[in-house]
C-alpha cells in the first residue's frame, strides 16, 4: 500500500512520494510529511550484513512505496558509487570517547553528497511515472555545501535545469569557488546581495507564486527543489543513522538494542530531523542534541519554546549554520501539534508576519528527546585544535560546533551513552578557518597553500574536488539583489 504524503498546512492537500518529490513544496508552502513513519522490516542482526546500498534500500523502500524494486534499486546504485573515495560511503571512526560519521566522501567533500547524488535520479524517475513533458527546473538556495552538491547532482541531467542562489559574502572562498567552476548546460549560480534567510525567502516566494507557475507551464517549465525540504532530500539521509548504529555495533560499543546519542551541527534541522525518523523505524536512540553556531535561534527555542528570527545575523566560521529560519522545523512543529495542519500553519504565518512564535508547554513535552547545545567562535576554534593536538585528526568548524555541544551535553547530564558525531564536512572545505584554528600563523597563506598544509599535517590527501578548482576557471558571474531574484529566473529561462 502506498503511503500517503500530507502537507503540513493543509490536511486535505496529499500526494505520493513521486509527487511529493516532484513538487517540493505544497501548494500553500507547506512541507510534506508521511502519515505515518513507517517501521524498517530488517533486524539490526541483519542490517550489519548489508553494504551501504542494501541498508539504503531497506530504509528507502519503505517510504518511496509507489517506486518499483527496480526503479528505486537503480537510482541507489547510480548514486552511491566510485563518486564516494570509500565503499563504505559513510565510514565511523572513533576519536576519543566520541565515534565521528564522516558524510563528506562523497564528490564535493560535504554531507549534501549523501542524499544530493541520488535526489537527480529519484527526481527524473519521479517525472516518468507521473506523465511529466515539461522540463523541471531545480530551485535552490544555499548556505554553501546544498548548492555545490546539487550542481554536481544535476550537471546536464537530461530534462531538468538548476538554478542555484547563494549569500555573496556568506560563504567560504572554496565553497563559492566550486559553485562557480561548476560545469554544464543546464547550471545556473547566481550570489544575491543578503544572507541565507533572504535567499531562502526569495526561492519560497518564487514557489508559491500562482503566476509565475502559470507563465512556466505555458513555456514547458516547472519548479522542483533540492534543499532538505524536499522529501527525497529527506529521506536518503535516514539511512546513515542507521549504517552508523549497524556501525557501533560491529565495533563492539554496542549490543543489538542498547540505544545510541546522535550530535548534529543543525542549520535547516533535516539533518536531525533525519535522525529522529531513524529511531521511528526501530533504530534504538536516546538523545537527539542539536548543535548551534553564534545564530543560536535553535538553541533558544529548545530552551524556552519561543522560535525568534528578529535577531542579529552573525556570518560565522561554519557558514552552512547560519540561518535564523530553520525550515525543517516546520515538519517536527506539525508533529508536536498532533499533526494538526490548521495550528501549524499559523505558527508557520506568525513567523513569516512578525517573525515569532511560542509553542505550548504541552507541545514543548514532544521535544524531550532533544538537548539544544551551542558554541562560540572561540569555541568551536579551541575546539579543532584540542582534537588535533589530542588524536591528530583534524574537523571542520561545523563538526567542532557539534563537537563543543557534545561536551556541554555530557558535562550537564552525566550520559556517557556512545555518541555519534554526524562530520558534515571535510576540513579542506575550510581550510583557513580550520589551520587558523590550528595554528595563526597559517593565516598568511593562500587557500590552497593552505590545503596542501593540511594535507602534511593530517596525513589525509588532498581530495578531488579541490585539486579540481585549483585553476579551474570562472564560469558564473551573475549578482543580483533579493528582489531581482524573479527576473533572473525568467532571464535564464527565457520567459
Amino acid at each position: 500500500m502506498n503511503l500517503v504524503y500530507r502537507s503540513t498546512r493543509n490536511g486535505e492537500e496529499t500526494a505520493t512520494a513521486s509527487e511529493a518529490i516532484l513538487k517540493g513544496l505544497t501548494n500553500d508552502g507547506g512541507l510534506f510529511v508521511p502519515d505515518t513513519i513507517p517501521k524498517l522490516k530488517v533486524s539490526l542482526e541483519d542490517l550489519q550484513k548489508m553494504s551501504y546500498q542494501e541498508i539504503a534500500y531497506a530504509v528507502m523502500k519503505e517510504f518511496l512505496t509507489d517506486f518499483t524494486e527496480e526503479e528505486l534499486k537503480n537510482c541507489i546504485n547510480k548514486a552511491y558509487d566510485d563518486k564516494f573515495d570509500t565503499k563504505e560511503i559513510a565510514p565511523l571512526v572513533k576519536v576519543g570517547d566520541a565515534y565521528y560519521l564522516e558524510l563528506f566522501h562523497g564528490s564535493t567533500i560535504a554531507f549534501k553528497d549523501m542524499a544530493l547524488s541520488i535526489l537527480p535520479h529519484l527526481l527524473v524517475t519521479s517525472a516518468k511515472k507521473n506523465h511529466v513533458k515539461n522540463e523541471i527546473v531545480i530551485l535552490t538556495a544555499t548556505s554553501g555545501d546544498t548548492g555545490k552538491a546539487a550542481l554536481a547532482g544535476f550537471a546536464d541531467v537530461p530534462g531538468t535545469k538548476i538554478i542555484v542562489f547563494y549569500p555573496k559574502s556568506g560563504v567560504s572562498p572554496i565553497q563559492e569557488k566550486q559553485m562557480l567552476t561548476q560545469k554544464g548546460d543546464n547550471t545556473y549560480v547566481i550570489g544575491i546581495h543578503g544572507n541565507f534567510d533572504d535567499a531562502q525567502t526569495g526561492v519560497k516566494k518564487m514557489f508559491s507564486n500562482k503566476d509565475l507557475a502559470a507563465l512556466m507551464n505555458e513555456n514547458g517549465y516547472q519548479f522542483s527543489s533540492a534543499n532538505s525540504i524536499n522529501i527525497g532530500r529527506l529521506v536518503p539521509q535516514i539511512v546513515y543513522y542507521v549504517k552508523a548504529y549497524t556501525d557501533l555495533l560491529k565495533q563492539g560499543a554496542l549490543k543489538a538494542g542498547e540505544p545510541m546519542n546522535v550530535v548534529v551541527p543543525t542549520g535547516n534541522f533535516g539533518n536531525i530531523l533525519a535522525s529522529f525518523y531513524a529511531k521511528q523505524m526501530g533504530i534504538p536512540i536516546g538523545k537527539f542534541i542539536c548543535a548551534s553556531n553564534k545564530n543560536k535561534v535553535l538553541f533558544d527555542f529548545f530552551q524556552t519554546g519561543e522560535y525568534d528570527r528578529n535577531r542579529e545575523f552573525y556570518v560565522t566560521s561554519s557558514p552552512s549554520m547560519d540561518i535564523l529560519i530553520s525550515s525543517n522545523l516546520e515538519r517536527m512543529i506539525y508533529r508536536i501539534t498532533g499533526n494538526d495542519a490548521k495550528q501549524c500553519a499559523a505558527f508557520m504565518n506568525a513567523l513569516t508576519k512578525d517573525g515569532v512564535y511560542k509553542i505550548t508547554e504541552e507541545m514543548k513535552k514532544g521535544l524531550s528527546e532533544f538537548f539544544g547545545g551551542y558554541a562560540t567562535e572561540e569555541e568551536t576554534a579551541a575546539k579543532i585544535k584540542e582534537v588535533y593536538e589530542a588524536h591528530q585528526y583534524v574537523m571542520d568548524t561545523h563538526t567542532a560546533v557539534a563537537a563543543v555541544a557534545y561536551d556541554q551535553y555530557v558535562k550537564a547530564t552525566g550520559d556517557k551513552t556512545p555518541a555519534v558525531i554526524a562530520s558534515t564536512a571535510s576540513p579542506y572545505k575550510f581550510t583557513r578557518s580550520v589551520m587558523d584554528a590550528i595554528d595563526p600563523s597559517y593565516d598568511a597563506e593562500s587557500d590552497f597553500e593552505l590545503a596542501d598544509e593540511l594535507n602534511r599535517i593530517s596525513g589525509v590527501k588532498v581530495p578531488k574536488a579541490i585539486e579540481e578548482i585549483r585553476t579551474a576557471p570562472i564560469l558564473h558571474h551573475t549578482v543580483c539583489d533579493t528582489e531581482a531574484m524573479e527576473t533572473e529566473v525568467k532571464k535564464i529561462l527565457g520567459i
